[in-house]
């Protein structure tokens, strides 16, 4: 075989190279590999998670304690309230992808840059992990948001030394989380030192040189913190998790532990690995699709498309959701616009109806819903033997089957229909359209994983697919839908604070090195080590975890604490400015920029939802400044650290990144050959055992599971909030103050209660309320929000993130996974006497960004 590009470095970037052939065939099930599946995940939860009272911060004193504040500011925007929608994307959002690219990035630059989104031979998109199509790939394969992230990315806005010296610390933290991200790309490293009130310039090889310095003077490596987003890519991931156990600690946090930790937690007893079992090409042959705590429209808008393309093949959809959705209403798709034979159709009709029924489920109770579908097809079965139920997947690959149907008999249809707002016979018609198809395909998101019951309520859905026998045949399947592009990726590449036995033998082998055993913080741990006091140094690559999560003033208090806050990023956030004595911004390239090292343009790769790991080469000239790549900060920090106890050729690494996918592919399960596959227009499918009815559990069966259900019983007047993402924003980056799908323009300082829900507590619309959430008897507060009356159950509100995250306890953790429970929170509200709530901040709540 030809050597690798690592070996031959005229090879690095070669553009003919990566178009080799033996791309993966559309609809190819066998091509999956034949390593053992990568799977990062505990099959026994999380038992040694603190489970202490933590001492609940002072949420409105805090504000006025702090100069540097950690809540985006109070300040109304100026609200205008229209009528929500009933169909997703169409011209408008033509419109809008047009308007972003082309406002942030100039019309030839933000043109260039949306035609190489999600191409085989472009970058790929930083705003969500849905896969891109295996074969023909539509000259715009991006959405709305993907364009937004894009337009992000590739921002000419610069924040370099002059603006630093502008604006203090103080006054950055005023600045609205919108204005922080779109005031432009950091394009210099920059300093915080003690007592420091700006940032201020600093050279790389001072930067370097702090980390070294404080790292190496901690009693222990487990003083250390490294957190990671799930936007990193493969390599640089790789190499940080190398760097990190080569310090010697697993305090490796992640976004994951704050979202899809409880998918994994789920799937990995039960199935044999923490991730989905379905491919797209599934979804074009599904019978029946249920969407389940998942807003596709805002969330995944390009999963529409897919919903779109299986509806038009007889594909039936049920959405269970709290919030009536635009996305799981009707959708236009923007191709239509240029296909004649659909333009006018699209232009002028409601376009696609995506639901078929809609379940509006409360909070938290989507557990019951589950099982309440599952007696149904008991029910069917009994009317039908031998029609309903897939016997034979039953008998030949499960476990715990005959427990499942004594834990279904002994929870009653009152208790389903009384805790979940959902009637027996809506659940019944959902249980029967299930009951008559074979092709089942279930797609869920944080709606689920962020309950108390995240966990269990996934089992109940593999449950569900067991009886079924719906895993492991084509059209069917489980289907986690993760964010952030390469959450998934970086997980594989072993970013996990509670690494394998077995990966960590490789990693020994691989770099001859011992490395650390202990178990790691996840980033709850993480946050309550920082806040006692036990972590004086915390590292980023990407974030920003004050935003993201839980307890905003409790990890504020965290982080006050800290002696050097390092973040690797591109772009402002709140995260950057709450720090203790020191901080480093050290910027980075994004997806969009051309990396050269070594005189040779470099590319790096990610993994999909689906396990697609693919490439993703920049196409951009980088803004003038002093940006460095992901893998050369890595690198550099690594250097300044280790020194010559390393075993690693950083050097070699950074110079050419197929010297590090070498190592990957000997050390990650399913990445051999891995400088040769990622080169296939595509990319290539990482090998999954349950996609082939191979089920790696310990017993290696299919395993049913008997979850518990823990009824929540709520005081007089209180209500269970859920944090939610409006349309213009990606997880914690917030483009723009609307929502436009629900109706909502200029403002984020909102809350969605139902109509009876406001009239009981004397609420207006549009009227000022304060928020008070109830924890273990403690309580935390957020102030100054317009009450929006919304199509949501009584008992039940909203409002978005990461306004909202400062109610959220960081005690308060799904059971099992330790991820914070946003979707599951009790609260109070009560009305402010004050004017309707749409005057506009004043100056003194502003501050202006050059430009």
């Amino acid at each position: 075989m030809e050597k690798s590009p690592a070996e031959n470095p005229e090879k690095a970037g070669d553009v003919e190279a990566q178009k080799a052939g033996n791309a993966p065939k559309s609809g190819e099930r066998s091509d999956q590999g034949e390593a053992p599946a990568v799977d990062h995940y505990d099959t026994e939860g999380k038992p040694d998670a603190d489970k202490r009272k933590m001492t609940a911060p002072d949420t409105l004193g805090a504000k006025h304690q702090h100069p540097i504040l950690a809540q985006p500011p109070e300040g109304f925007t100026g609200l205008k309230l229209g009528k929500p929608a009933t169909v997703a994307a169409g011209i408008t959002a033509v419109l809008k992808s047009g308007a972003f690219a082309w406002g942030e990035d100039g019309i030839a630059r933000g043109t260039h840059a949306l035609l190489k989104l999600n191409q085989k031979d472009g970058f790929d998109c930083s705003s969500c992990a849905w896969p891109d199509p295996d074969e023909h790939r539509s000259v715009a394969e991006f959405c709305e948001n993907g364009a937004k992230a894009t337009a992000s990315d590739a921002d000419a806005q610069r924040v370099d030394p002059a603006f630093f010296a502008q604006h203090s610390l103080v006054q950055l933290s005023h600045m609205t989380d919108r204005d922080l991200n779109n005031a432009g790309r950091i394009t210099h490293p920059m300093v915080v030192r003690p007592g420091g009130t700006h940032y201020e310039p600093i050279s790389w090889q001072e930067a370097f040189a702090l980390v070294g310095q404080e790292l190496n003077a901690l009693a222990s490596p487990d003083e250390a913190i490294f957190y990671t987003s799930g936007k990193v890519p493969n390599e640089p991931a790789f190499l940080y998790q190398l760097f990190v156990r080569q310090f010697g600690t697993n305090n490796l946090p992640d976004c994951s532990n704050m979202c899809h930790e409880s998918s994994g937690s789920a799937l990995s007893p039960t199935i044999g690995l923490g991730k989905g079992s379905v491919t797209l090409n599934d979804f074009y042959e599904a019978e029946v699709i249920v969407i389940i705590g998942q807003n596709p429209g805002t969330n995944h808008p390009r999963m529409l498309t897919a919903l779109q393309k299986a509806k038009r093949n007889g594909a039936k959809i049920i959405s269970i959701n709290p919030l009536i959705e635009a996305g799981l209403q009707h959708f236009k798709n923007p191709q239509d616009f240029m296909n004649p034979l659909r333009a006018l159709g699209a232009l002028l009709g409601d376009g696609t109806q995506i639901t078929d029924l809609y379940l509006q489920v409360r909070i938290n109770s989507d557990l019951l819903v589950v099982r309440g579908l599952m007696k149904g097809l008991l029910e069917a079965e009994a009317l039908n033997p031998g029609k309903v139920l897939d016997r034979a997947f039953i008998q030949e690959f499960t476990t715990g089957y005959e427990e499942l149907i004594e834990n279904l008999n002994n929870t009653s249809w009152d208790d389903i229909v009384e805790a979940s707002g959902v009637s027996r016979a809506d659940i019944t018609e959902a249980a029967n359209l299930i009951a008559r198809h074979k092709k089942i395909i279930t797609c869920w998101a944080m709606g689920l994983t962020q309950q108390k019951n995240g966990v269990y309520s996934i089992q109940e859905i593999v449950n569900l697919h067991f009886l079924k026998g719906a895993v492991g045949k084509a059209g069917a399947g489980l289907c986690p839908v993760r964010g952030h592009s390469n959450v998934q990726g970086d997980r594989s590449m072993g970013i996990w604070e509670r690494p394998e036995q077995s990966f960590l033998d490789d990693l020994e082998k691989e770099f001859n090195f011992h490395p650390p055993q202990e178990h790691g913080y996840d980033t709850v741990e993480a946050v309550k080590a920082m806040h006692d006091g036990k972590v004086p140094v915390y590292v980023a690559l990407g974030g920003n975890m004050l935003s993201a999560c839980s307890d905003t003033e409790f990890v504020a208090e965290a982080m006050r604490k800290l002696r050097l806050s390092v973040h690797i990023t591109t772009k402002l956030n709140r995260g950057h400015l709450v720090n203790g004595e020191m901080a480093l911004l050290l910027p980075c390239l994004a997806r969009t920029d051309v990396d050269r090292q070594h005189g040779q343009q470099q590319f790096t790769s990610c993994e999909n939802s689906m396990g697609v790991v693919s490439m993703s080469k920049g196409v951009l000239t980088p803004l003038q400044g002093e940006m460095l790549s992901e893998v050369a900060i890595v690198s550099g920090m690594a250097l300044a650290t280790l020194g010559s106890k390393s075993t690693v050729d950083w050097v070699a690494c950074t110079e050419n990144y197929d010297t590090i996918r070498d190592h990957i592919g000997r050390v990650i399960p399913g990445f051999d050959k891995f400088n040769e596959k990622v080169r296939r227009p595509g990319g290539f499918y990482l090998p999954n055992g349950p996609r082939e009815r191979n089920f790696t559990t310990a017993n290696g069966k299919a395993n049913f599971t008997c979850t518990p259900y823990e009824k929540h019983v709520l005081e007089p007047d209180q209500l269970v909030l859920t944090t939610i993402r409006s349309h213009d924003q990606f997880n914690t980056t917030i483009y723009d103050y609307n929502d436009r799908y629900r109706g909502v323009h200029n403002e984020r300082r909102v809350i969605f209660l139902s109509r009876q829900d406001m009239a009981e507590r004397g609420i207006r619309e549009k009227g000022v309320v304060n928020i008070t959430s109830h924890f273990e008897g403690q309580q935390r507060h957020a102030e100054k929000f317009i009450a929006i009356p919304y199509n949501i159950p009584r008992g039940n509100c909203a409002a978005y993130f990461p306004e909202a995250n400062v109610l959220v306890p960081i005690g308060s953790v799904a059971y099992k996974s330790n991820t914070p429970t946003s979707k599951y929170v009790v609260v109070t509200v009560t009305p402010v006497e004050e004017p309707v709530g749409t005057r506009k901040a004043t100056s003194a709540q502003r501050v202006a960004v050059p430009g």
